[in-house]
């Protein structure tokens, strides 16, 4: 199935019934007075969160949704019905982004969970409403009101522990097979992984942790390179950053250089992402011989002026990469309990939280303006082009006829 994690929709709630302006008659009653009822509420749109959903692939292809009206009032003080909620299931660690304003409506983070984001019309009055003292037979009723209508922006964003980063081909995918179930596709080519991947890692008896694999990125990333720096938003609800280095690149490349991209990248992304706790693993130690992989090691730790844990693993022969996935446990345990222990702690984390996404999606956004603005130049570009062309020009051709 096709990984979408980011689509716009329009959705419209259901308008309000109208009022009905009736008057009761019955055989010897003159003047039975008024006896319209009200109309119906409009119909309501709400997002509810499903754990059997993991993309938004089914909102690609139908994008409108609208709520049904309620129904208007009728004789005999009969109220119309009210309209049917409209609830659409997206999959859980879903944002929900009024397009037109950027504000963000909710997220949706829990299965079952409920997001009301289009507010269905009140309903019309009859005129039994309107009648009083001195008015015995109003003719006055009122129309329902109309339902909200929104242009909407749903991302996905996975919900994972711990997040890999790394240069295509460092062996992100071949970590996530080693530790976890999943099997992600491997080969050796760049951008093999084009959409982001999960698996559960099982440290202990109900001790488990879940990573997150996304596409690799390249230098320029930030700048729409290779396949950008969108799937980097999918990192902004980890815990933890694994930076995976390939220690013996194939094409003799310095992993120091490669380890600074990656680094430049991310702070492009989001400065505050480069703040996460970040840990560096040097991958395919298994390709070195053990002169040469301290070396190289702290060619990288010196490069990139590293403060933090260490880690040297071979992914494909699963060496050191138990080790690493306690350590990861050990932090997760520890980070709750200080969140619970330290509210300084909790508010600075939470306040992290805030500025990556809002930095995330201020830079996504930013390059989705640079491209439409792009489209549109070319576009006024050839229509300049064609304005300029004159039917004259064709009078000014000269034509040789050669035998």
């Amino acid at each position: 199935m096709k990984f979408v994690d980011e689509v716009a929709i329009y959705v419209k709630a259901g308008d309000g019934g109208n009022g009905c302006m009736s008057f009761r008659r019955e055989k010897f009653i003159e003047f039975g007075g008024p006896n319209g009822g009200d109309g119906g509420d409009g119909g309501s749109v709400y997002m509810e969160a499903d754990h059997n959903l993991n993309t938004l692939l089914d909102y690609r292809y139908q994008r409108r949704f609208l709520a049904k009206r309620g129904e208007n009032g009728r004789g005999s003080d009969c109220t119309g019905a009210r309209g049917e909620d409209l609830v659409l299931k997206v999959p859980v660690g879903t944002t929900v982004i009024d397009a037109d304003t950027q504000e963000v409506i909710g997220d949706l983070t829990e299965s079952g969970q409920r997001l009301l984001v289009a507010q269905g019309g009140w309903h019309g009055l009859g005129n039994t409403r309107f009648k009083s003292s001195t008015n015995r037979a109003p003719r006055q009723t009122t129309n329902g009101t109309p339902g909200e209508a929104r242009n909407l922006k749903l991302e996905l964003k996975v919900l994972a522990d711990v997040g890999l980063l790394g240069l295509p081909n460092a062996g992100k995918s071949t970590f996530i097979r080693s530790v976890s179930a999943a099997k992600p596709k491997v080969a050796d080519y760049p951008f093999t992984t084009l959409a982001p991947n999960l698996g559960v890692v099982k440290v202990g008896t109900f001790k488990t942790f879940v990573v997150a694999d996304i596409p690799g990125l390249i230098e320029g990333a930030a700048e729409g390179a290779g396949l950008g720096t969108r799937f980097l938003k999918h990192l902004t609800r980890t815990r933890l950053l694994l930076h995976i280095v390939d220690l013996a690149p194939i094409d003799q490349t310095d992993p120091a250089d490669a380890a600074q991209t990656i680094v430049e990248e991310i702070t492009a992304f989001s400065p505050s992402l480069a703040e996460r706790d970040r840990w560096l693993v040097l991958n395919k130690i298994d390709q070195l011989l053990e002169c040469e992989r301290e070396e190289r090691k702290q060619a990288v730790v010196e490069r990139l002026d590293w403060k933090g844990p260490v880690f040297m693993v071979s992914a494909l022969d699963r060496e050191g990469t138990k080790e690493l996935s306690q350590a990861i446990m050990r932090y997760l345990d520890e980070r709750e309990l200080r969140i619970a222990e330290d509210s300084e702690y909790a508010e600075y984390l939470a306040d992290l939280d805030q500025r990556i996404e809002a930095e995330g999606r201020a830079h996504l956004q930013e390059l989705d303006d640079r491209r439409a603005l792009k489209r549109a130049g070319i576009k006024a570009q050839e229509e300049q082009d064609d304005d300029d062309w004159d039917e004259d020009d064709d009078d000014q051709a000269e034509v040789f006829y050669v035998r």
